[in-house]
């Protein structure tokens, strides 16, 4: 498996719209916004990588339920696909569309994917509230032997308790939860080199994934 055989898709996070409106306050899950990684991180050689700013707003919080891998890499690998989906979120909470962090965690078709995400948001004056669920996740080599550099990484996402609101208004649009909560991600990560992150370079993602449901 490589890098072609993935291609960016559409519906990483959540479209606002429908459903009953509601005040933040009254969001299940919301009460505190997810913590930001660590501001640096050890490299090889003893470098330290500062790492950009990815906390969000008290009323956004991002559950990442995931098992540690037992492989060093896999479980870098998975952590740093967990920072390029707290980075997108930063940069679709902040309203900047060429928000570094995401630019951080992710090159090529990821970060192409994620500037067009942020970029419809913008656009259409939306952000996000409530909590969103990420889990059951899975990491798998690249190649094999030496050439094994690579990790894919797949989860599920529930966005059931996620929901649009507007930046103007501030008026949160809930929507019930479907299906169409549901979608499974596949992100193919890469090694910096002399760097401890994992970048993504590609994303798939699945809607409607009825696997993640239940």
């Amino acid at each position: 498996m490589t890098a072609a055989t993935f291609a960016t898709a559409a519906a990483l996070l959540l479209t606002a719209c429908g459903g009953d409106d509601s005040s933040p306050d009254d969001i299940k899950g919301a009460e505190t916004g997810a913590p930001s990684p660590s501001p640096s991180t050890s490299a090889p050689g003893g470098a330290d990588v500062k790492r950009p700013d990815v906390s969000l707003p008290e009323d956004l919080q991002l559950v990442f339920d995931f098992e540690k891998p037992s492989d060093a890499d896999h479980a870098a690998a998975l952590e740093d696909a967990a920072n390029y989906i707290r980075a997108l979120n930063h940069g679709i909470t902040e309203q900047d569309v060429k928000d570094p962090a995401y630019g951080f965690y992710s090159a090529a078709g990821a970060a192409r994917y994620a500037e067009s995400q942020i970029q419809e948001y913008v656009d259409g004056g939306w952000t996000l509230t409530g909590e969103d669920r990420y889990y059951r996740a899975d990491t798998s080599p690249v190649g094999e032997g030496e050439k094994a550099k690579s990790v894919l990484v797949t989860f599920c996402e529930d966005q059931s308790k996620a929901y649009g609101k507007e930046v103007k208004t501030g008026k949160v649009h809930r929507t019930e939860e479907s299906l169409a909560s549901y979608q499974k991600f596949s992100l193919l990560m890469a090694p910096q080199q002399d760097s401890p992150v994992w970048r993504a370079q590609q994303i798939t993602v699945e809607g409607k994934a009825a696997e993640c449901r239940g």
